[in-house]
């Protein structure tokens, strides 16, 4: 935690994120169904009512409604205030562990594009390419900006031995997309069908570009805890369940993580083998 952010500070963040959040829900729920962001206003799921701008306020009109719509008391579902919550809690993170700095702005862009291709995947077992590309775009432009500027932006977890950000963002990409690519192709070729989504690959790419190396830890720990779940749900759905679920929702989870503490979990993990001290 850093002592140059102060109270208000975070609370202006979480402000923010609770709003955007509430921009999240509209890309989540509209882009894959190729609706317009722009407009019309938001309405009622059920009844198809326009909901009225006190309630629509990030989380608060949720919780004074009860989770009900005003017009017809149908329930509205828990996962709108939660992206809403997830989103300022993402944004504060950002703040708390990279300060004031453009490093902040990086993370913040990160997080919250993550968090939208996770809620999309989760419902449509698809990671939207120009979502993707925007993310990944976005990095390749901080990247640049810091290679030319000497500012530190992107990547968020560095490597001090290769000083160039647009080196490290390159090898980024070729450690998460390369490496994950060859293993969704050597799974395909022995298995005979598909186990790992090329919109997987192309997120791990782009997430190279925010984490440089550091990428594959993100894609360990994202596979370990698809993995989990898999079990999990295999175990509760009984033996006629499938394997297939959504993996962007770990990876996006995994490179949170990764550019928040990635350099102290590995620092930890070496130690621990007796690799550093």
């Amino acid at each position: 935690m850093l002592a140059g952010v102060e109270w208000y500070g975070l609370l202006l963040l979480f402000v923010f994120g609770l709003v955007f959040g509430s921009f999240a829900n509209v890309v989540i729920w509209r882009f894959p169904r190729g609706e317009s962001l722009a407009g019309p206003a938001s309405s009622c799921p059920d009844c198809g009512e326009t909901i009225r701008p006190y309630d629509n306020i990030p989380l608060v009109s949720w919780v004074l409604l009860r989770g009900r719509c005003r017009a017809c008391g149908e329930r509205i579902s828990v996962r709108y205030p939660l992206v809403e919550l997830s989103s300022a809690i993402l944004w504060v993170m950002a703040g708390l562990s990279f300060g004031w700095s453009p490093k902040t702005a990086a993370a913040i862009t990160l997080f919250y594009l993550l968090l939208i291709l996770a809620f999309i995947d989760i419902d449509t077992m698809r990671l939207p390419n120009p979502i993707v590309l925007l993310l990944g775009s976005l990095g390749v432009l901080g990247a640049a900006v810091s290679a030319w500027s000497g500012a530190a932006i992107v990547p968020l977890t560095t490597v001090d031995a290769i000083p160039n950000p647009l080196v490290q963002a390159a090898l980024g990409v070729m450690a998460g997309g390369g490496v994950s690519l060859v293993i969704a192709l050597l799974y395909q070729g022995l298995r005979r069908r598909q186990g790992f989504g090329m919109g997987d690959v192309k997120l791990l790419a782009a997430l190279g570009v925010y984490l440089g190396p550091y990428v594959l830890m993100t894609f360990f720990m994202g596979s370990l805890f698809g993995s989990v779940w898999g079990v999990v749900k295999m175990r509760r759905e009984g033996a006629g369940a499938t394997a297939r679920f959504s993996f962007g929702p770990f990876l996006a989870l995994a490179g949170v993580i990764t550019a928040l503490v990635g350099p102290e979990l590995m620092f930890w993990y070496l130690s621990a083998v007796g690799l550093a001290s």
